[in-house]
């Protein structure tokens, strides 16, 4: 089966979002985020920023690649609830989680900043909105209460009393990085390319020279790597411990994302060196796919398969392809495909599941989950890879 194809991946993001279409839209405002399988509902109430925003990037995303502007109504009944609940006027913050639409954690995280740009972002580039000012003022919002500006970096957390964590992560940074680049391609405006040049550059080679010259998640106030935070917790969703092997690939997305807008040759060079030098390193030779982290070692430190992970590789992959015409590139995309497609594609009732064993056997049955998946990952890969074929 060739995966590398136009039809195939639009009809594959198609099955993806009918799995949505049937149940994201809660009438009391936002989207349902809870998801079963066979996409019944669960703790219906609960809503988390990351994934309210991305489902709007989802629907506004998919309108115009996918020819459904039937999809536009669902992006603007997020948004409105983006605007109108996750938004607190009065303090000028918007709620991290919300239960039954009121405000349940109201930190403020730049990692949920960085999803509300790119929502605006999607939301430009469909017509959505007419002007700019929700995202210059979102950017402003990051440089006021986030931006480091001494290390050309952001910094994470910011409690309802105003106080920055110490904690500093390249997570934040990362999906900002993706948020500047949207954002740019929405609005012409070359001060979010910039802002995305100067993240992924202190990123990617700054920060990864103090660690291998692959991208550690974790650093001190001062940027310096943290080797023991999170040590006990390897599983934890946003701050995991050891190397990610789908955020040295994301990043390698990221970079030649850039590079498509403002070409310098060190943006493919390193981009290949972060695809390579975790790719071999984390790929299951016995039962497919990619596991989740490697320690400083190289030593896997957690095994288990997440969605997000092949996805996010794949797509790199299609661009290393064709940023470099290396035929390895092509094949490492079409064994992700075909990993992906024989044990995470959920052929009964559509999406993808969402984390499985090393053995490819689930977890749960639970698909989607606030904050944890709603398969923005997968069809933003797609997105991704339907483009690049197009140029």
């Amino acid at each position: 089966m060739n995966f590398y194809d136009h039809s195939f991946l639009v009809e594959h993001c198609k099955s993806i979002l009918d799995f949505y279409d049937h149940g994201v839209l809660d009438e009391h405002g936002g989207y349902f985020q809870n998801f079963y399988d066979d996409g019944t509902t669960f703790n219906k109430g609960f809503k988390q920023l990351v994934s309210s925003t991305r489902i709007i990037v989802n629907y506004a995303t998919a309108a115009s690649i996918l020819n459904k502007p039937k999809y536009l109504e669902t992006a603007q009944h997020g948004l409105d609830y983006l605007e109108q609940v996750h938004w607190q006027s009065d303090s000028q913050n918007y709620a991290w989680t919300l239960q039954d639409n009121k405000p349940l954690d109201m930190t403020q995280q730049a990692y949920g900043y960085a999803f509300v740009l790119l929502a605006y972002a999607a939301a430009r580039k469909a017509g959505m909105i007419k002007k700019d000012d929700k995202l210059n003022d979102v950017y402003q919002l990051l440089e006021e209460r986030f931006w480091q500006a001494e290390y050309g970096l952001y910094a994470d957390t910011l409690s309802i009393d105003g106080v920055l964590s110490d904690y500093r992560g390249q997570n934040a940074n990362m999906h900002i990085c993706e948020a500047m680049i949207s954002a740019y391609e929405a609005t012409n405006n070359s001060v979010f390319l910039k802002r995305a040049e100067v993240i992924a550059e202190n990123i990617s080679c700054k920060q990864a020279a103090l660690t291998n010259n692959l991208i550690w998640e974790h650093y001190t106030k001062d940027f310096q790597p943290d080797w023991l935070y999170n040590k006990d917790d390897p599983k934890n969703l946003y701050r995991p411990w050891g190397f990610q092997p789908g955020h040295q690939t994301e990043w390698t997305k990221l970079l030649l994302q850039l590079n498509s807008h403002a070409p310098q040759d060190w943006l493919v060079v390193k981009a290949q060196q972060l695809f390579d030098g975790s790719f071999d390193k984390s790929w299951d030779d016995s039962h497919g796919g990619l596991i989740y982290g490697f320690d400083p070692e190289g030593n896997w430190c957690d095994d288990d398969k997440y969605f997000w992970v092949q996805a996010e590789s794949f797509a790199a992959a299609a661009l290393l392809y064709k940023a470099t015409d290396n035929s390895k590139y092509l094949k490492h995309y079409q064994s992700l495909w075909k990993y992906s497609w024989q044990h995470f594609v959920d052929h009964q009732h559509g999406a993808w599941f969402r984390v499985l064993h090393r053995d490819n056997s689930k977890y749960s049955n639970e698909k989607s989950a606030a904050g944890a998946k709603c398969d923005y990952h997968t069809l933003g890969s797609c997105f991704e890879v339907i483009k690049s074929l197009q140029q």
